[in-house]
């Protein structure tokens, strides 16, 4: 296949759209919350706190709706034996997003936090802050390493041009007006981008279902004929196995930094909540012409096009069914328009993505756990330093690893099973500590790799009930490869038994140390009789810079205003009196 003009003129023009855009949106806001007195740094970790409606609603959708979830969610439905009945990324994020909004955009954005790990280090102390820190920036820089991976070979099949050039290309983009603008610049081009995957796709649907050599699919939906039917349906020895897949999406979705740079963007705790309301429908409404393409994929006769005699999921290429359909069942200038939307949907993933790792590190690794006396123009400076490591590191691992889907399947579960009952005790349950999270950090790592991942070809060591053993073929080589298929749901019992582990073991050493039962000298960790210690947050930091703060447990909570949140909050809202806190900051007035 010889290189396409028209699809390089498409991409070139695309792309330097989006480069326009973010580099507008980074002058237009150069100076937006520094006027008031906020820091500059900040700025560009969560923009001045004051996202409008319109681009607040397209950024917080652009927060689950990029390349994994439009070319994942039409390779489940076009899967034979999975299908929409297992295309559960729509609904799951979706709700991810509500769940987000009803219990978790308030407390965070209300109490001034800049990251997702500001209440760990606040709670906990800084080197709790720094283990909590790798399993997400595992998930942020394996999530952008393989969507730019999926880009690469979704170029190659429309246009036949070089996919590690693509894939560098796009990524240096991405990582240069994230360099410039920050949060703006990926706000901005998230409404472009957005615009382009609803638009590219819905072009492409008509075409596509027009072909001759695609069957109806409302009679594929329920009656096999070139495979099973595509609605798909769940075995009763995989109800299990699907409601685990289930709340890993609908709870794991949440304790992402992507998700809450959104929500601590937002001038105020209600806006935040409407925000991922209104992210909530925006994801469903961009799942469904992903769910057409894989309904397309499944109900046509692949022989009569030019794809070739096999099918897609004869040849092992189930996972690029939507570039498969824009460019052999599409004209082909109808599949550049796709070409675009899969680009724009990769790019506004990656730069979040990446824009979420170095601010967790500039400032909750760099700023609170070594260098607290480091300026404001110190910590913007790592944060762009940082922002082009991890994009190159990213955009390596896309080049280089061939398992990077594997190693992102994993991350995210560590995400969930380690992070996400972290967040719930730290936000939600009084009394949790520094031991209980410890403890809640290592049942939930060894729960959750013992049960192993086939993707990564890990050997499980704990064989929970119900696992079997499993055999995959090859569709090219038939080489037949064994593994251990977990059908319990192990994932979220290894997350409660983390939440449990947190809880159980911080009124445990709660105790012991209160009654005397455990001497004083060896709470080395200062996370009960030393509350005071420098470990466990003089970090009060994080939501004011008065030195007389009490760290009175299980106070309530009176929110200060400090001099270093000058400028953050543009609406009275955002200070919420009803919001509790594990530890109080009392009224200095």
């Amino acid at each position: 296949m010889a290189i396409h003009a028209e699809g390089l003129v498409a991409i070139v023009v695309f792309y330097v759209l989006i480069l326009f855009v973010g580099i507008w949106a980074a002058w237009k806001n150069k100076n937006a919350g520094v006027s008031d007195g906020g820091d500059r740094s900040e700025r560009i970790m969560v923009g001045g706190r004051d996202i409008g409606l319109f681009v607040g609603a397209f950024t917080m959708t652009a927060t689950w709706v990029g390349g994994g979830y439009i070319n994942g969610t039409a390779e489940s439905v076009y899967l034979p034996d999975f299908g929409l009945a297992w295309a559960q990324a729509p609904f799951g994020y979706a709700l991810s997003l509500v769940v987000g909004g009803l219990f978790f955009a308030k407390p965070m954005r209300s109490r001034g936090y800049v990251t997702m790990l500001d209440p760990f280090q606040q709670l906990y102390g800084k080197r709790m802050g720094g283990l909590l820190f790798i399993p997400a920036l595992m998930g942020e820089i394996f999530w952008s390493a393989a969507i730019l991976s999926a880009l690469g070979a979704t170029l190659s099949v429309i246009v036949d041009i070089n996919i590690n050039m693509s894939v560098v290309i796009s990524a240096l983009i991405a990582i240069f007006y994230t360099l410039v603008g920050g949060l703006y610049s990926v706000a901005y081009t998230d409404v472009v981008q957005l615009f382009c995957i609803f638009v590219g796709l819905w072009i492409s649907v008509p075409f596509a279902l027009s072909n001759p050599a695609v069957s109806d699919i409302s009679v594929t939906a329920k009656k096999a004929i070139y495979q099973s039917p595509w609605l798909g349906k769940i075995e009763a020895n995989d109800t299990w196995l699907w409601a685990d897949n289930f709340c890993l999406l609908m709870l794991g979705g949440i304790p992402w930094q992507v998700y809450f740079q959104r929500v601590l963007s937002a001038s105020s705790a209600t806006y935040a909540q409407v925000l991922s309301f209104l992210a909530a429908f925006g994801c469903l409404v961009m799942a469904v012409p992903s769910v057409l393409i894989g309904a397309i994929g499944a109900s046509t006769a692949w022989n009569q096009t030019s794809y070739g005699s096999l099918a897609p999921k004869d040849r092992d290429e189930s996972d690029m069914i939507l570039p498969i359909v824009l460019q052999h069942l599409c004209p082909s200038y109808v599949s550049f328009f796709g070409l675009g939307a899969v680009s724009a949907a990769v790019m506004s993933s990656a730069d979040s993505s990446i824009l979420s790792a170095s601010s967790m590190f500039a400032r909750n690794i760099y700023q609170l756990a070594f260098r607290q006396s480091a300026s404001d123009r110190e910590i913007v400076w790592v944060m762009r330093l940082t922002i082009f490591v991890f994009g190159a590191l990213a955009t390596s691992m896309a080049l280089l690893t061939g398992s990077v889907y594997g190693l992102w399947y994993l991350s995210s579960d560590l995400v969930y099973v380690i992070i996400f009952p972290q967040l719930l005790s730290v936000l939600f349950v009084k009394g949790t500590n520094t031991y209980g999270s410890v403890a809640a950090y290592i049942f939930g790592l060894l729960l959750r790799i013992g049960g192993g991942e086939p993707y990564l070809k890990l050997p499980p060591f704990i064989y929970y009930p119900g696992s079997e053993t499993a055999k995959k073929i090859h569709p090219l080589t038939g080489d037949v490869e064994y593994f251990i298929q977990q059908k319990f749901p192990f994932k979220s019992v290894s997350m409660a038994a983390s939440f449990l582990a947190n809880v159980g073991f911080s009124y445990l050493t709660k105790y012991l140390f209160e009654t005397g039962m455990v001497s004083h000298k060896y709470d080395f960790l200062g996370a009960v009789v030393s509350k005071h210690s420098g470990e466990i947050m003089d970090k009060a930091t994080l939501v004011s810079n008065h030195d007389n703060i009490i760290l009175a447990e299980m106070a309530p909570v009176n929110q200060v205003l400090g001099p270093s949140l000058a400028g953050t909050f543009t609406n009275a809202e955002g200070l919420d009196d009803g919001a509790s806190s594990p530890e109080s900051f009392p009224d200095e007035n």
